[in-house]
């Protein structure tokens, strides 16, 4: 834990600069090709370290929110290189790993309710999520529709969500107050908004 939870901190460091990088830079040009490819092996090295830290102090919580951060990331970056909209084998797997994360949130939100831990409001928030954005991915290869238009809102809906996740990450670290679970969400209630309208334009 203590060799591990310092570059899981500063991969999270870069994964957030790297990313404000992208929002702000011209969308398809160099840079903000660059900026994607180093979040995504950023937010790469944060999964790998929080999955063993995981494991290590028994957090089954953390296991799951680190597969749900990843999965964005991946997912984002896939959307963004694969232009025909074929899934591959690799892509199948990880859509069916973010739908299980999002059941897994779900009954882990059931467990922690009946014990009075207020964090099962994260678990459900983020597991609807899970879920929701899971089947999307789904639907759009499953109807070959992942090109054009949709294939560019999918990767934007993804590497934001991603982005939420690192944001997330660093409220929750300090809270300023309770309850907690308030620091979890906030970050998606601010931004969701903003890649609907996104979303809208791209589509529109």
């Amino acid at each position: 834990m203590a060799f591990l939870l310092p570059i899981h901190i500063l991969a999270g460091i870069i994964a957030l600069f790297c990313a404000a990088l992208a929002v702000v830079s011209k969308k398809g040009k160099r840079f903000h090709v660059l900026s994607g490819i180093a979040y995504f092996w950023s937010m790469a090295v944060i999964f790998i370290t929080a999955i063993p830290m995981s494991i290590i102090g028994g957090n089954v919580f953390l296991f799951l929110i680190a597969v749900f951060s990843f999965y964005l990331a991946f997912a984002g970056m896939r959307f963004a290189r694969n232009r025909d909209g074929i899934a591959t084998t690799l892509d199948w797997v990880a859509i069916g790993l973010m739908i299980l994360s999002g059941l897994g949130m779900l009954i882990l939100a059931a467990v922690y309710f009946l014990n009075n831990n207020s964090q099962y409001i994260v678990l459900i928030v983020f597991g609807l999520i899970s879920i929701a954005l899971g089947s999307a991915d789904f639907r759009s290869y499953k109807n070959n529709s992942a090109t054009g238009k949709e294939r560019i809102s999918r990767h934007l809906t993804n590497m934001m969500g991603g982005t939420i996740a690192v944001i997330t990450a660093v409220l929750v670290v300090n809270p300023p107050f309770e309850p907690e679970w308030i620091w979890w969400i906030f970050p998606t209630i601010l931004i969701t908004p903003i890649i609907f309208w996104w979303n809208y334009k791209i589509l529109k």
